[in-house]
């Protein structure tokens, strides 16, 4: 069945049901691609679930021929992608320890507020005033995260950031990428899906990176294999899912239901690194969900006003 039937087959309501699947799945992201890199590498980790994520998705869906997608997608929509994966799971695999990968993942789960503000800047969608205080409310959810229990300054906060600068930037970078990867893929996809591409295009640039990095070769692990296996199949099919979802469902449900991923994804990681933040870090997850989710009603309410 192809894509357009597969489509009409769901319909609006199905199509958006299949997209926020993806938040589940997305939410184990975190605390696995930090364990698999604590195994193989950063880059490494990264390269094996990407090849694992590529072979999954191909098999699921197939290899799309370039010829037959939108330029604007292929291109653009693809670049970001690469860069999107290439940056979370490096900026997990180089935080110094499991208390700062979910510092970092938080930081990544920006990108649905930030996915909101794209699309108002793109006038795909109107926007309220509301947008800027929901911004700060995301932002200042961060800080909360990562002033962990001890007391918050500027100069504190910007300590933590210069100990591990690459990290963080990749992180921050995540999110934006992300954020316009979604506006890029619903204004330009046009029914498409390159997702099973776009994840073999990542795992060839780790493989290159990995050949001329100075990691060690990648070590017998069968633990560690089986998180690759699990992490590659529900990445392939999270993206596959959200890809979907954005092209065929409701843009502003699928954003709002990805609102809680940093919230079940700070249990998940917790539960699954055996980390134990504070009270504070989950005050500061709760503060990124509220701010993306006022983020969703600005939306809301300039539509209803309109």
């Amino acid at each position: 069945m192809s894509q357009a039937q597969d489509s009409k087959a769901f319909g609006p309501t199905g199509a958006t049901l299949i997209g926020m699947s993806s938040v589940l799945m997305w939410g184990a992201t975190v605390g696995l691609l930090r364990s698999i890199a604590e195994i193989f590498g950063a880059v490494g980790g990264a390269a094996l679930v990407f090849s694992v994520s590529a072979l999954f998705a191909t098999l699921a869906l197939g290899l799309p021929r370039w010829r037959d997608l939108p330029r604007a997608y292929l291109w653009g929509g693809g670049l970001l992608f690469v860069a999107y994966e290439v940056c979370l799971a490096l900026s997990l695999g180089y935080a110094h320890d499991r208390g700062q990968a979910m510092e970092l993942g938080m930081i990544n789960y920006l990108w649905p507020s930030l996915t909101i503000v794209l699309a108002v800047v793109s006038r795909q969608h109107r926007g309220s005033w509301l947008l800027l205080p929901a911004l700060g409310l995301c932002f200042a959810g961060i800080v909360w995260v990562m002033k962990g229990q001890g007391d918050w300054s500027v100069s504190v906060m910007w300590q933590n950031v210069l100990g591990n600068p690459l990290a963080y930037g990749l992180a921050l970078g995540a999110a934006f990428l992300w954020a316009a990867y979604s506006v890029v893929t619903r204004r330009f996809g046009k029914g498409k899906n390159a997702v099973p591409l776009f994840l073999l295009a990542t795992s060839l640039l780790l493989w290159i990176q990995y050949a001329i990095s100075a990691e060690p070769a990648l070590p017998i692990n069968l633990g560690g294999i089986g998180q690759v296996l699990l992490l590659g199949a529900l990445t392939s099919a999270a993206y596959s899912c959200w890809n979907h979802g954005m092209q065929h469902g409701n843009f502003t449900l699928l954003a709002t239901a990805s609102y809680f991923t940093p919230v079940l994804s700070a249990l998940l990681a917790s539960l699954w690194l055996g980390v134990r933040p504070g009270a504070g870090f989950f005050y500061g997850a709760l503060m990124v969900t509220a701010g993306s989710l006022l983020c969703w009603w600005a939306t809301r309410a300039r539509r209803a006003t309109a």
